[in-house]
């Protein structure tokens, strides 16, 4: 029988004693792990146990296990701490102590031969408590180690393998080793607005965000690398973000209203033709520049059409940027926002009769 194993990270502590917010738990079917150098708490050992028999009992009725999105809490002595199970990611054993852990990971770095960016920048007379402070993550294929909208408090450091950077399955950035990720905690922000999945199967070091600012907050060499790095990324992300807004655009009227698409081409000032696939065919509408210069929907054509559009709930939408030169040319086919407000108007007198 394969050995069940299950990690979780705390996501909050009000007045734990013993743990903090970023620390991970172990659970397995042999025993219960928690952050190293940490004392072992007896209640959240009582109710680990009873959470070890719940969650194998999932196991076993459906193989695997579901995805485990619930957020667990102890039952608390003078503080308490709430904890999250870590899908598809496995922090590797520490077990060793300190000087053991820096020279394994001393010897890791040397031996893969790591050129990374951030560690050239590090003093020498820091390395020593910066590694200790660091744990080693093993993410399996397609895992995901940042999950966006979730609370992330660490900052990782690729030593193996690659992670995507991704928003909405829209790949953002590919990061290799030596590459840092997970730099938002350095800010003090406790949720994260990116996934971060391996590509392959990838080994990070783990250093949560208080324990960064406090061991590098005051070296200006290290302030700068961040600050380039944060500059840099926002710079990558936002024109990713607009290049796939310019190509294509695509996505389902129940997650947005055709009246909310037209604002946003219209006050982006966007040019290209938004096409629609709805109940009685296909609809396009033309923007220049964000205003309409054209639109057809079954038999409906300009504004006709654009109040049928705007009275559709249910379909699909698929914006492609760029005109041809004789579109380029043409009128507009009313004012955008006479437009709008006929529409919404017809709407509203269809749904009170």
């Amino acid at each position: 029988m394969k050995q069940f194993k299950a990690v979780f990270e705390i996501v909050e502590q009000n007045n734990c004693p013993l743990y903090v917010a970023g620390e991970c738990l172990t659970l397995s079917d042999r025993a219960i792990g928690c952050p190293e150098g940490k004392e072992v708490c007896l209640i959240l050992v009582r109710e680990m146990t009873e959470l070890l028999f719940v969650l194998l009992k999932k196991k076993s009725v459906d193989g695997q296990g579901e995805q485990d999105h619930r957020l667990y809490t102890c039952s608390g002595c003078t503080g308490l701490i709430k904890f999250r199970r870590v899908r598809n990611s496995v922090p590797v054993s520490t077990t060793k102590g300190p000087a053991a852990q820096i020279r394994s990971i001393a010897s890791l770095l040397k031996g893969r031969k790591i050129d990374s960016p951030f560690l050239r920048v590090l003093p020498e007379s820091v390395l020593e408590n910066f590694f200790k402070a660091c744990n080693e993550v093993v993410i399996e294929e397609r895992g995901i180690l940042i999950h966006k909208g979730e609370p992330n408090h660490n900052l990782y450091i690729i030593l193996e393998g690659i992670l995507l950077v991704e928003d909405t399955h829209v790949i953002i950035a590919t990061l290799g080793e030596g590459e840092i990720c997970g730099e938002m905690s350095y800010l003090g922000s406790g949720v994260a607005g990116l996934t971060v999945r391996a590509k392959q199967e990838s080994v990070v070091l783990a250093i949560h965000g208080e324990d960064f600012s406090r061991l590098l907050g005051s070296i200006a060499s290290v302030q700068v690398f961040m600050a380039q790095l944060l500059a840099s990324r926002l710079q990558k992300t936002n024109a990713a973000r607009a290049k796939e807004f310019e190509s294509c655009m695509s996505g389902k009227l129940d997650e947005v209203v055709p009246a909310e698409l037209f604002q946003i081409f219209h006050m982006h000032q966007k040019t290209g033709v938004l096409t629609f696939h709805l109940q009685e065919g296909e609809g396009k509408v033309s923007f220049r520049e964000g205003c309409i210069i054209n639109a057809h929907y079954g038999k409906k054509v300009h504004q006709d059409a654009i109040f049928a559009i705007l009275a559709e709930k249910q379909g699909a939408y698929r914006f492609t940027a760029g005109l041809t030169p004789q579109e380029m040319k043409a009128a507009e086919i009313g004012d955008f926002m006479m437009l709008l407000m006929e529409g919404v108007k017809r709407i509203d007198e269809e749904q009170t009769v």
